[in-house]
């Protein structure tokens, strides 16, 4: 199983480049299941999960040609399986995404219940609710979600979540798309994600107003169509890249990025004494402030608020911030994985069911770590780029999922990072992962 060995203590200096945000491929490759027709979507980023997904259109019998680097043409007109197997789903939940599109398109589909990260309960009974709402049976059959369309076609509906899911509204945002009438989702989620994956769908020539709010209306059509689309940028990268420069002390230019879609960890940051500037639209210059980091508190919320997925890299920067930072999870339950693993590098950090307490400032020590998700796995790598002596993090499959070339990128900004790899991969071909 491959490792990085990170020797601490080089700041970070240079220019980055951001990649497409894998949260909107994920369902923007979903939502080729829809059509017929060829979708081209670029700046997909070169990710696991995204292989992944990939490879669960090809099982069902989508062709994925990629003419050119990050670029995937999708045709889905010959999908003639509608089941999401166990093998794939059980390394990624946004594979249950299959659901949704399939059943809008062929009236039925089977997707196992999802794997993923181990960061609590996620359940989508939420998504199973919103589809009987829509017209669907679901049933649960050893361990698969069955769901069917009675009369062939599902049928809008008024739908109001209980409480904020991501992979819900987009679930029900791609089945509505071709239903018969009007759908309309209150408390829809609202990240840029949701914006996105509406902006494909709406090219594809889906009706869908109020992307990005609480309230979507959705009026279906009877067919969609190919279109071409560009992701977004993955703002959970470019604020794992903003920490990065803070932490380690160094000074980032972080260009091809979307500020405005993080307004919330912008802000925050300021407060705890990181200097961000802002030179154009899509770059960000990130450096710590003269005086020094100091301990902020923060509490995770769906979006516009502080993003949980960037929760376990705030922790890792408040162990370097002089004072005492709470840290409240709201989103998972059991999202605190990296807290003992920071702990064993020396961090002064208490938790207490969703609240962490963090002391600060503390001189970390490599440490051998073991990563237990990928957000963990980022902030392990933060920590590790600003401790004494060189720090063994086991477990770097979970990063892979989800951040592209990292070793390549932090090493091209002066962090002394490698990957230790079993397989038969040279030690050339690893360092540029």
């Amino acid at each position: 199983m491959d490792k990085f060995v990170v020797r601490g203590g080089n700041p970070l200096r240079g220019k980055i480049e951001i990649g497409g945000a894998k949260n909107s491929a994920l369902p923007c490759l979903a939502a080729t299941l829809l059509t017929e027709e060829t979708v081209i979507l670029h700046n997909v980023p070169y990710v696991k999960d995204l292989i992944t997904q990939r490879r669960l259109l090809e099982d069902l019998g989508a062709t994925v040609l990629t003419p050119e680097l990050r670029t995937h043409k999708v045709n889905a007109r010959n999908v003639a399986i509608y089941e999401a197997p166990y093998e794939l789903v059980k390394t990624m939940r946004a594979s249950v995404l299959a659901l949704g599109p399939l059943l809008a398109r062929f009236g039925q589909a089977k997707v196992s219940l999802p794997g993923g990260c181990a960061i609590g309960t996620r359940p989508i009974d939420l998504h199973l609710k919103a589809f009987e709402q829509l017209g669907a049976t679901v049933s649960l059959e050893s361990g698969d979600v069955v769901a069917r369309a009675p009369k062939g076609r599902l049928v809008g509906a008024e739908i109001d979540f209980e409480k904020v899911t991501v992979t819900g509204t987009e679930n029900v945002m791609m089945a509505a798309a071709l239903a018969s009438g009007r759908t309309t989702i209150r408390n829809a989620a609202q990240e840029p994600e949701i914006e996105d994956l509406a902006d494909l769908l709406n090219k594809m020539g889906a009706r869908i107003r109020g992307a990005g709010t609480p309230v979507m209306e959705i009026d279906g059509v009877e067919s969609l169509g190919g279109a071409e689309h560009t992701i977004i940028p993955d703002r959970i990268e470019t604020g794992t890249f903003m920490v990065a420069a803070a932490i380690t002390g160094g000074e980032l230019e972080i260009k091809s990025c979307r500020p405005a879609h993080l307004n919330a960890v912008i802000s925050k940051l300021r407060e705890a004494g990181v200097e961000i500037e802002e030179l154009n639209s899509s770059t960000l210059l990130v450096r710590q402030g003269s005086a020094g980091l100091v301990a902020r508190d923060v509490t995770t919320e769906p979006h516009p608020l502080f993003p949980t997925d960037m929760q376990a890299q705030y922790m890792a920067l408040m162990t370097q911030a002089e004072g005492t930072s709470t840290i409240t999870e709201t989103i998972f339950e059991n999202r605190f994985m990296h807290a003992s693993e920071l702990i064993r590098m020396g961090a002064d950090i208490h938790v207490s069911g969703n609240t962490a307490v963090v002391h600060g400032k503390t001189q970390l020590m490599g440490a051998p770590i073991i990563a237990s998700d990928l957000r963990a796995s980022a902030s392990l790598v933060l920590a590790a780029l600003c401790a004494e002596g060189e720090t063994v993090i086991e477990r770097v499959y979970h990063i892979d999922r989800g951040y592209e070339t990292i070793v390549r990128k932090l090493r091209s900004l002066g962090a002394d990072i490698e990957r230790i790899t079993e397989s038969s991969v040279t030690a050339e071909e690893a360092a540029a992962v």
